[in-house]
């Protein structure tokens, strides 16, 4: 495993060499990994997690109680992939672009209770964003969540894309003890009421 040091200069240079992949010169800290698997544990099942990098989420996963062997990793850079199969030997690590996700086969087909990501939506086109998104909520239990985390203001998945895709998001929390400060949002299908005759309106979506 990595120390913090060795893990930081692996970090920046991933971003010196594609910063618009890697959005940020050094790894997530720990307030921020304990912020968005807060609401994990091993009751969840099977979790795919995408853009781990160097495995910081991927630690506070196991911290929580996920079994190594329940976790898939979707990480485009070869150096991180490569580092992450010696760490996380158990794990199920597929260096490959999170925007085929539909193209891959997890747990045997079977669906993952959350997905935990890492990727730099902000910097992302729409319909790179949409695809992800499609993809993962593809693999996604019907009653699991999304947890994505920002540098930004609001939810990195516009109104718009939420609205086509059926999703709504929820701020789950923020922490300044992060470098940047960050902020995690849960991601999750609406949940429709069906009136006979009549299409209902969703009363659950709110992007804050």
């Amino acid at each position: 495993m990595l120390n913090s040091s060795s893990e930081t200069l692996q970090f920046f240079r991933a971003w010196l060499s594609e910063p618009f992949r890697v959005a940020a010169v050094t790894p997530s800290g720990r307030a921020l990994a304990a912020l968005i698997v807060s609401e994990i544990s091993a009751e969840t099942g099977p979790i795919l997690e995408l853009g781990p990098g160097t495995g910081v989420f991927t630690r506070a996963l196991l911290a929580r109680g996920v079994a190594e062997e329940n976790l898939a990793l979707i990480e485009f850079g070869m150096e991180f992939a490569a580092k992450l199969s010696v760490d996380f030997p158990r794990a199920r690590t597929l260096c490959m672009d999170a925007a085929r996700l539909r193209d891959v086969e997890l747990f045997d087909d079977g669906p993952v209770g959350a997905v935990i990501s890492g990727l730099p939506l902000l910097s992302m086109a729409p319909r790179r964003v949409y695809s992800i998104l499609e993809g993962a909520f593809a693999h996604l239990c019907a009653n699991g969540a999304f947890y994505q985390f920002t540098y930004g203001p609001r939810c990195p998945v516009s109104r718009p894309l939420l609205d086509r895709l059926g999703l709504k998001a929820t701020y789950l929390g923020g922490t300044f003890a992060n470098v940047p400060p960050a902020a995690v949002y849960r991601i999750q299908r609406r949940r429709i009421p069906r009136i006979a005759g009549s299409r209902a309106r969703s009363t659950t979506a709110d992007n804050s």
